[in-house]
């Protein structure tokens, strides 16, 4: 095992779970009236957006080759379709559930991999597309929705100020 690696994962997931924990805090200071606004005029509601971060987050468990997604429904609601859809959305303490079902998981999978095991090629990626691009790992999936999570997460921050 390179110390290098276990390093680089290790860095990975400790920047992976400070996102996490602080949307977690947010969501504990937002109230549900809050997160049924638009971050912005015209732009996603809270509720959307936190939909959208448990839907991708739960998308990772097949892209890392660790189980089949958890909360498939999701996918029409929060991925393929917009805000404005029209689409029932679970509630606000569903999502919050599911949000923190599904990260529970990943972390339960990810404390099983070895660190050389993160440089491995993720499921989306074929062997021969992976030996020109190895950095289509799925610790670059980690660090890819580590980024994503805290766009969303900034977009979110702007309810804070909405009553």
């Amino acid at each position: 095992m390179s110390p290098d690696k276990e390093l680089f994962v290790k860095m990975v997931f400790i920047n992976w779970e400070i996102q996490n924990t602080k949307v977690d805090k947010l969501l504990d200071t937002l109230t549900e009236e809050q997160l049924q606004e638009d971050t912005a005029s015209g732009r996603n509601s809270g509720i959307y957006l936190l939909g959208h971060l448990v839907a991708v987050s739960d998308g990772m468990l097949p892209l890392l080759g660790f189980s089949d997604k958890l909360y498939p429904q999701l996918t029409t609601i929060f991925l393929t379709n917009p805000d404005k859809s029209g689409l029932e959305k679970p509630s606000l303490e569903e999502l919050k559930q599911y949000w923190k079902n599904i990260n529970n998981s990943i972390r339960e999978h990810s404390n099983r991999l070895l660190p050389e095991e993160w440089f491995a090629k993720h499921t989306a990626i074929s062997e021969e597309e992976f030996i020109n691009e190895p950095f289509r790992n799925k610790l670059n999936i980690i660090i890819n929705r580590t980024n994503h999570q805290s766009y969303h997460l900034g977009q979110l921050i702007y309810l804070q100020s909405k009553a």
